[in-house]
């Protein structure tokens, strides 16, 4: 199965301060979207939704390609995933597209990713909210790293599309101070890792 990929939309914020605090360096977040035809939007439940799992390699390439553009000379410390289903398909289609074949792609286009990456679907019209939970890339358990991207699309889905929405963000909440792990500490520990 080959999916049609209907429109893409690259959203880009940095936050400069927080607090009243300016950012030494200013805090990258991006969220990239496609878009797409939804095959399974008939109406009909489908027992097996592996060819979703299957096409959603080529879509992981697509996203990754956006969100490397889209993060420009930052570098990716964190990231989350999402998807929002038209009113004519179900939550199970994102699901099948959001899977770790989907995420390799991504993962290998911004160097690594061992962490789970959190999820958010939901089924609903064109201009609902979605909240896109992130965390650490390498690792958890960096508090620091919890954060997520809120986003409205005005005129997706439509009831046979889904949108995939992939964020990424370039280092830790502006004034994080809630102690745990830290990303130096990850970053170090992979270091001693790889050189074993």
């Amino acid at each position: 199965m080959k999916l049609k990929t209907r429109r893409t939309f690259s959203i880009v914020t940095d936050r400069y301060e927080e607090a009243g605090r300016p950012a030494a360096t200013p805090l990258r977040k991006v969220a990239v979207v496609a878009v797409i035809e939804n095959p399974f939007a008939t109406g009909q439940y489908i027992e097996d939704l592996s060819p979703l799992v299957e096409a959603s390699v080529p879509l992981g390439r697509e996203i990754a390609q956006m969100a490397v553009a889209a993060l420009g000379s930052y570098k990716a410390q964190g990231y989350g995933k999402g998807g929002i289903v038209g009113m004519g398909g179900e939550f199970e289609h994102a699901a099948a597209l959001l899977t770790t074949v989907f995420a390799n792609p991504i993962r290998d286009a911004i160097g690594g990713g061992e962490a789970w990456i959190s999820s958010m679907t939901k089924v609903a019209p064109p201009g609902t909210p979605i909240d896109i939970p992130m965390n650490h890339k390498d690792d958890v358990y960096v508090r620091s790293h919890y954060d997520g991207m809120s986003l409205t699309l005005p005129d997706a889905p439509f009831p046979d599309e889904i949108a995939i929405i992939f964020c990424l963000s370039s280092a830790a909440r502006l004034n994080a101070r809630v102690g745990g792990l830290t990303h130096d500490e990850v970053v170090a520990r992979m270091a001693g890792r790889a050189k074993a």
